[in-house]
């Protein structure tokens, strides 16, 4: 059924998974593997390149001159997008949004921001009193009126069409899973596109490996709920059953006081992964991702008989912009 969805190769598919087994040790509960979808190889990776091979094509289709899309000053989507962009020939505009609230000079002009850049997109900033989906609707439309045929990628890259992407990660698990015996998938979500092509894929494949997401932005009803949502449209896409609204599960426990902003877990689980595993989390995702699985551990949600996936997002290029963070 996938096969019939149009595809470019954008990345290094599949990924690798791989045992930590120093942090396993470490925690001291249940056997911890890690999908490396921070090596997708798209100027640096990134799980929205998954998601990028489906709306690319689908951009092709439409003849777009010019992708839009939008998202935090240090988006990964953003940057992966401006790489899909450079790779295909096409235009890339990034419509950054402010979401810190006191960034230091290195978070808006380092890490992703710079490589945007380099890659060749041009960066709008949307203005502070502006709503960010609101101000780029109004772009588009402007640009559409002088003559260009826009494509407009929404944050995160999440649709019922980028979310294909992780339907797709769902069968390279399963096809890996006789030697993993894997009982869970944990990860970090945020636009919802990853969780809800997860639960599609566990629906179309009839899996029952549980899938628990570790919310970096939204409290936990409206983050299931815009899940749940996106979920049903990609199940009715693959022409499946669709997925029974309890077994959305997203944990809202680690998001701190907002998106991007730090946290203490962030910071432990990033520096816990840097030196058991030498593998770099980033300070918006994945770090406070693991640091939910971190907490969910401690708090024997899990058994020590259970193997547990942790999908790394990538990100890791953002670093830089949060040095500050982890120097208080």
């Amino acid at each position: 059924m996938l096969e019939k969805f149009e595809r470019i190769k954008l990345g290094h598919f599949p990924t690798p998974i791989e045992h930590l087994k120093n942090v396993s040790q470490h925690l001291d509960g249940p056997n911890i593997f890690i999908k490396r979808d921070d090596c997708t190889g798209l100027a640096t990776g990134g799980n929205k390149t998954r998601k990028l091979e489906f709306l690319i094509p689908d951009a092709i289709k439409n003849k777009a001159e010019l992708i839009v899309t939008v998202g935090a000053i240090q988006s990964n989507h953003a940057r992966q997008t401006a790489a899909a962009c450079s790779l295909k020939g096409l235009k890339c505009l990034i419509i950054s949004e402010q979401r810190l609230k006191d960034p230091p000079d290195a978070y808006m002009n380092s890490g992703n921001v710079f490589l945007n850049k380099l890659l060749g997109a041009e960066v709008m900033l949307c203005p502070k009193d502006q709503d960010i989906l609101e101000y780029s609707t109004k772009v588009v439309e402007n640009i559409k009126s002088k003559g260009t045929n826009v494509y407009f990628i929404p944050g995160g890259g999440s649709n019922s069409i980028g979310a294909l992407g992780y339907v797709e990660c769902f069968k390279e698990i399963l096809k890996e899973n006789n030697k993993y015996n894997l009982t869970h998938i944990v990860h970090a979500t945020g636009s919802s596109g990853t969780q809800a092509g997860l639960l599609a894929g566990k629906k179309y494949f009839q899996s029952q490996l549980q899938i628990i997401g570790i919310s970096v932005r939204y409290e936990k009803k409206i983050q299931e709920e815009k899940v749940y949502n996106e979920a049903k449209k990609v199940c009715e896409k693959l022409k499946c059953d669709v997925l029974d609204r309890s077994e959305v599960v997203a944990y809202d426990d680690y998001v701190g006081s907002g998106y991007g902003e730090p946290t203490d877990g962030m910071i432990e689980a990033t520096n816990l992964l840097a030196k058991k595993e030498a593998i770099l989390l980033d300070p918006v995702y994945s770090g406070k991702g693991f640091a939910g699985l971190i907490g969910l551990i401690r708090q024997k949600k899990f058994t020590k008989e259970d193997n547990i996936l942790f999908i790394h997002t990538g990100g890791a290029v953002s670093l830089s912009a949060y040095e500050w963070a982890f120097n208080k």
